[in-house]
């Protein structure tokens, strides 16, 4: 359970999604008063966060405004639309936007709320639904770090480290690199995976050997023993949104002025997955994807190498 701090902080969540929903509740968990606000009724009820009926309600009297939306151009309409944040939200109030989203739009942000006399924190979070789940997840903010130091109370209800980064933007650009190597790490072993099933190995060894060797990766740590059994983690990043981050890691390095050359073959693993039916499914699923254009391939039924020992014994 999360830390139930004596001071409670009255938050707003915009985004009751898979991350936003259970985000709210560790932070609802932890005694701090939280109203929600998701354009779809579904994802209000799943989430058990009392939802309000509009986004002005949702923040009016709150202390803190998370946000955890899909992309820089919904996040972007919440803030600018009429009845969205900047005719909303009163000095006095802070922004967190824990959503994946492009620093540049982010910069642009941070000055149209401070000119409300809102600070605005570029929050990106690492850790998945399951980082949520238990409040394990990872913080990088970029902003005020006095604002920062405010709002920590509610981080702490579903995080176990908090970076500041620095400078606006700079939150949300080491989320987008993070990203990448997330996606390159899931991608690159998916085929491994496929080839070592081809191969004949027996699966759940080579994890093994690569979790002691020079190839380990979150991936072959974190993912596949439990896909290699059929659970695909079912509830995190979709391929179509892991598509999107690799798209917005190669927009800042073009800004940076930084050559990629594994970006695109990254992005092209998840574009597969989403060209064949993935797109809306976990990111786990490229594998499959991967596993269709080998032939059909699936890694689970594989065969191991101590079959037969006990009736050979």
């Amino acid at each position: 359970m999360p830390q139930i701090h004596a001071t409670p902080l009255r938050a707003a969540m915009i985004g009751l999604g898979n991350m936003g929903g259970r985000i709210a509740r560790r932070i609802r968990d932890a005694g701090h008063p939280i109203a929600g606000y998701d354009r779809s009724a579904s994802a209000c009820e799943r989430s058990g966060i009392v939802a309000a009926p509009s986004l002005a309600q949702a923040v009016r009297g709150a202390d803190a405004v998370f946000l955890s939306l899909p992309d820089s151009t919904v996040i972007e309409r919440v803030v600018h639309d009429p009845g969205g944040l900047l005719e909303s939200v009163t000095a006095g109030q802070t922004v967190i936007d824990l959503s994946t989203a492009s620093p540049a739009s982010s910069i642009a942000i941070h000055a149209a709320l401070g000119e409300r006399g809102v600070p605005f924190i570029d929050a990106g979070i690492s850790g998945g639904a399951a980082g949520a789940e238990r409040g394990t997840l990872a913080v990088m903010a970029g902003g005020s770090e006095a604002a920062l130091r405010r709002v920590q109370p509610l981080l702490d209800a579903f995080s176990a480290r908090t970076y500041h980064m620095g400078r606006p933007g700079s939150g949300h650009a080491t989320k987008v690199l993070n990203n990448f190597l997330n996606a390159i790490s899931l991608a690159a072993t998916a085929e491994v995976m496929v080839a070592a099933r081809l191969a004949e190995l027996d699966l759940e060894r080579v994890l093994e050997v690569l979790n002691h060797s020079t190839g380990v990766n979150f991936a072959t740590t974190n993912r596949f023993p439990s896909i290699i059994e059929g659970d695909y983690l079912e509830g995190g990043l979709t391929s179509e949104l892991m598509a999107k981050d690799v798209r917005l890691y190669l927009r800042l390095l073009a800004e940076l002025g930084v050559t990629s050359l594994a970006g695109p073959s990254c992005l092209g693993a998840f574009d597969l997955a989403t060209a064949l039916g993935y797109g809306g499914q976990i990111s786990n699923r490229v594998v499959d994807a991967i596993g269709d254009i080998a032939g059909g391939v699936r890694l689970q039924g594989y065969p191991r190498a101590d079959a037969g020992k006990e009736e050979r014994r």
